[in-house]
């Protein structure tokens, strides 16, 4: 029996999210302007902090995916943005679009029956693409929790 093809069902079903938690695209929808630079009391993050980790983490786990000439980025440094608040509008809108854009790229990838999810990735010390599908997952649906939680801390989550 060929499982194959359920298991990248599965993992794009993952990736999508949810199932047990929240998508990206409902935990950002409607995030009011005023409110994406706030970092409520007793957390450490505001909203756009947390968008643009996700971004740019979800961004270097496809990078060194799919690029064998993969650079590692400096932990934390590159993986938080300096300022707590996005500098416009447009530049919250463009961290959303490139969250979906390396979404879709992952589960592209995974879908891709070209793909060997068990392959160890050749610049890798290990990894395989299965390894790297369920980390974006895992590592999104982490944060996506945090992000639920400065909602409701900012009043602003209706589930």
């Amino acid at each position: 029996m060929n499982t194959d093809p359920s298991l990248r069902n599965h993992l794009i079903e993952l990736l999508d999210g949810g199932h047990a938690h929240a998508t990206f695209d409902t935990v950002v929808a409607e995030f009011p302007a005023k409110l994406r630079g706030e970092i409520p009391e007793s957390l450490p993050h505001s909203a756009w902090m947390l968008v643009e980790h996700l971004r740019l983490t979800q961004w270097d786990i496809l990078e060194f995916s799919v690029n064998p000439k993969y650079k590692s980025l400096q932990w934390p440094n590159d993986y938080w943005p300096k300022s707590p608040a996005p500098s416009s509008a447009a530049a919250w809108d463009k961290s959303l679009n490139s969250f979906r854009d390396d979404l879709e790229a992952m589960k592209k990838l995974v879908k891709d029956s070209n793909t060997d999810l068990f392959a160890k990735i050749a610049w890798g010390d290990g990894q395989t693409i299965l390894r790297e599908a369920m980390l974006v997952a895992d590592h999104n649906s982490h944060h996506l929790g945090q992000l639920i939680d400065v909602r409701r801390l900012l009043g602003i989550w209706k589930p």
